[in-house]
C-alpha cells in the first residue's frame, strides 16, 4: 500500500479509527505538548493520532502522533507488521535466491519491485505540483503553527522537517530530520550535529565557500518522512528506500528557488539557503528524546526566501520527551527494518531489541547464536563498529533462547551469568551527541554485558538492589554504591535519586541508560557491580552542565485537566 500523501494517510486513519479530530481551539504554546504526551503516555497504549483542527495564531491544522503506535507505524509504511518489511528485506539478502538460474528466475518478479526504488524526477509539468499550489515570496514563518514544546526550549522549533541538500557540483541529494528553532519570521537554526551527513555537506559547502542551498519539506507521505530518519549508508538517497517501502517511485519535483527536488506531495516547503560563511547562532536549550534538555549550543543559521504549499496543508509535528514518545515507535521500525542487515553483516546476531527507556542509543539487548567462546563479544564490537550503532552506550547479549524484549527475562539473564570481571566489557568510544552523562561532549565509556551461558556457571544466588538516596553533597551517589558494594548484599546495585520510585523500572532503567559513565560510575568487587546513576554536578568533574528533567508546569497541566472533556479524546485519561 501507498500513499498519495499526508492527507490520503489522515482519511486511512480515520478510516480505521486511529484519528481524533480536536475541535475545540488550542495553543501552539505548550497546550498541544501536553495534550499529546498524555495521549502517547496513555495507560491503555492505544493513544490515537491528533488533529487539531482550530491552532490559535495560524490558519492551518496541526497533526500529532500520527505514528505513535506499532500498528500505525506499520500502517504508515503499508504494512500489518514490521517484521513483514524486515522479511521481505531478507529474502533480497538471502544469496540462496540467486545461486541458480531456477531460483533467479523464480526470484525475478520480487526484482522488478526495486524499479520502485528510483525517485522520479520532473522538471517540466502538465498542471502546477500540488506542493506549489500556492507560492509565497514574501515568507513569514509565524503564520506556521510551529510548536513551543517544553517551558525551558529556547524557542518554538520544527520538529519533524525533512532537510534536502546536496553535495556542491554533484546531483546527489541527501535528506535528514534536523530540529530548526524559529529565530524570526524568515530565520532558523539548523541543528545538524556532528555525526550527521548535514555537518559534512555543510562542511563542504563552507571549504569551498559558498551559500549552500537547501529545500525544507513538511509534511509528506509516511514512508518518506520514515526514510529521512533512517540510518543509512552516506551517499545513498533515502528517496530509493522510501520508493521500496511505498512500493512506487517518489515522484520529485524541482523547486522554485533553488535546483534540489521534493516530493511533490509534501504539504509545505521552505525554500532557502545557509550561508557557511556567516556567523552561528546560538541554538536551544531542547526538551528532547532523552527525557532531558539538550542544551543550548552554536548551529547554522537557515534564510527561507520562499514558502510554497497545497492550498489547504496540514501542518506534521511531533513531540519528544520521557519515553514512551512517538519517536520510539519510528525508532522501533528501523529496529525491525534494518535487523535483516545487521545479521547479514553479522552473522551470530539473532535479533535485537532497542528498550524505550534506552532512547535508541543507550541501550541495545541482542540475543546471540554463541557458536564459539566469546560470540558474544564479537557481535558487541561488531555492532559498535556499525554506522549509528557505534554510539550504543550499553550493549547486553543473552543467548538466542532468550527474546530480547522480555526485560525480566534479560535481568534474569544478567544476574545468573554475567560474572563483571570476565564479562563486563568496558571501552571508550563515540557517544550519540544528546547524551549527557560523559564528562565530555561525544566521547565516553561504553559497556558490553555478556550474560549468554556458554561456559559458564551461574551465579547461586543473583540478586538485585535499587537504592533511592538524597544527594547532598558531590559524590555522593559513588559513596553509597561503594559502601552498597562492601555489604555484598547483591550482585547488582543501582543507586538512583531519592525521587525514583525503585518498583517503578521503567524508570529506573532509564536514569541508569541515561545517568552514567561506565569509566566513572561502574564500581566491582570482580563478583558484584554497583553504579551510580544519580544526577552529576559539576564539582565531580563535568566540563558542561547536567541538563534539566523536562516537567510540564503546573499552570499548563491545570489548564488541560478543566479543558480535557472539550478535547473529546478519553475521558478517563484528565489528569497528569
Amino acid at each position: 500500500m501507498s500513499y498519495r500523501g499526508l492527507q490520503d494517510f489522515i482519511h486511512k486513519l480515520e478510516e480505521r479509527g486511529e484519528l481524533i479530530r480536536v475541535t475545540e481551539k488550542v495553543s501552539p504554546l505548550l497546550e498541544i505538548t501536553e495534550i499529546t504526551d498524555r495521549v502517547c503516555k496513555s495507560e491503555s497504549n492505544d493513544g490515537k493520532a491528533l488533529l487539531f483542527e482550530h491552532v490559535e495564531g495560524s490558519p492551518y491544522p496541526v497533526l500529532m502522533n500520527a505514528f505513535g503506535t506499532d500498528k500505525r507505524m506499520a500502517l504508515s509504511l503499508g504494512a500489518d507488521n514490521l517484521d513483514d518489511i524486515a522479511a521481505e528485506i531478507g529474502a533480497y539478502l538471502d544469496f540462496g535466491n540467486y545461486t541458480s538460474l531456477l531460483k533467479l528466475i523464480s526470484f525475478s518478479p520480487k526484482l522488478l519491485r526495486l524499479l520502485c526504488c528510483f525517485p522520479f524526477r520532473s522538471r517540466f509539468h502538465v498542471k502546477r505540483p500540488s506542493c506549489q499550489e500556492v507560492i509565497e515570496r514574501e515568507p513569514d514563518l509565524e503564520q506556521l503553527p510551529v510548536l513551543h514544546c517544553w517551558p525551558h526550549d529556547g524557542g518554538r522549533f520544527f520538529t519533524l522537517p525533512l532537510v534536502f541538500t546536496k553535495y556542491p557540483d554533484t546531483k546527489l541529494q541527501n535528506i535528514g530530520m534536523y530540529r530548526m528553532q524559529v529565530l524570526d519570521s524568515k530565520t532558523t537554526a539548523m541543528h545538524w550535529q556532528k555525526h550527521k551527513d548535514g555537518a559534512g555537506i555543510y562542511e563542504a559547502y563552507r571549504k569551498k565557500g559558498c551559500p549552500m542551498p537547501v529545500s525544507v519539506a513538511l509534511g509528506c507521505d509516511p514512508a518518506v518522512t520514515y526514510a529521512s530518519t533512517a540510518p543509512l549508508p552516506p551517499k545513498l538517497d533515502e528517496m530509493m528506500l522510501a520508493g521500496f517501502l511505498r512500493k512506487r517511485p517518489v515522484k520529485m519535483v524541482k523547486c522554485i528557488t533553488n535546483d534540489l527536488y521534493v516530493p511533490e506531495d509534501a504539504e509545505f516547503v521552505l525554500e532557502g539557503y545557509v550561508d557557511p560563511q556567516e556567523e552561528l547562532v546560538w541554538e536551544g536549550p531542547f526538551g528532547d528524546h532523552t527525557g532531558y534538555y539538550s542544551l543550548a549550543d552554536w548551529y547554522p543559521k537557515f534564510h527561507v526566501t520562499t514558502i510554497t504549499r497545497k492550498k489547504h496543508p496540514v501542518y506534521p509535528a511531533t513531540v519528544v520527551g520521557k519515553p514512551p514518545m512517538e519517536d520510539c515507535y519510528m525508532a522501533k521500525a528501523t529496529e525491525r527494518i534494518f535487523l535483516p542487515v545487521l545479521k547479514t553483516a553479522i552473522p551470530e546476531l539473532q535479533d535485537i531489541h532497542l528498550p524505550f527507556e534506552g532512547v535508541f542509543h543507550n541501550c541495545a539487548v541482542i540475543s546471540v547464536k554463541s557458536s564459539y567462546p566469546g560470540a558474544a563479544r564479537t557481535v558487541m564490537n561488531a555492532i559498535w563498529g556499525m554506522g549509528q550503532m557505534r554510539t550504543a552506550k550499553m550493549i547486553v547479549a543473552v543467548d538466542e533462547t532468550i527474546d530480547p524484549c522480555d526485560a525480566a527475562a534479560v535481568w534474569q539473564e544478567v544476574l545468573r551469568y554475567a560474572h563483571p570481571e570476565e564479562d563486563f566489557v568496558v571501552s571508550k568510544g563515540p557517544l550519540d551527541a544528546l547524551d549527557h552523562s560523559s564528562d565530555y561532549p561525544l566521547y565516553g565509556g561504553r559497556l558490553g554485558i555478556d550474560a549468554t551461558s556458554r561456559g559458564k556457571e551461574a551465579f547461586t544466588k543473583g540478586a538485585l538492589e535499587i537504592v533511592p538516596i538524597s544527594k547532598e553533597q558531590p559524590w555522593g551517589g559513588r559513596k553509597k554504591a561503594l559502601s552498597m558494594l562492601e555489604e555484598k548484599k547483591a550482585s547488582l546495585i543501582l543507586v538512583v535519586d531519592e525521587d525514583v520510585d525503585p518498583s517503578d523500572h521503567s524508570t529506573v532503567m532509564w536514569r541508569v541508560f541515561n545517568n552514567i559513565d561506565v569509566t566513572r560510575d561502574m564500581f566491582t568487587d570482580g563478583r558484584r557491580a554497583a553504579f551510580d546513576a544519580t544526577r552529576k554536578r559539576l564539582e565531580e568533574g563535568l566540563s558542561r552542565p547536567w541538563p534539566e528533567d523536562i516537567v510540564m508546569t503546573d499552570e499548563i497541566k491545570n489548564k488541560v485537566s478543566a479543558k480535557w472533556s472539550a478535547y473529546g479524546i478519553d475521558h478517563r485519561k484528565n489528569s497528569k
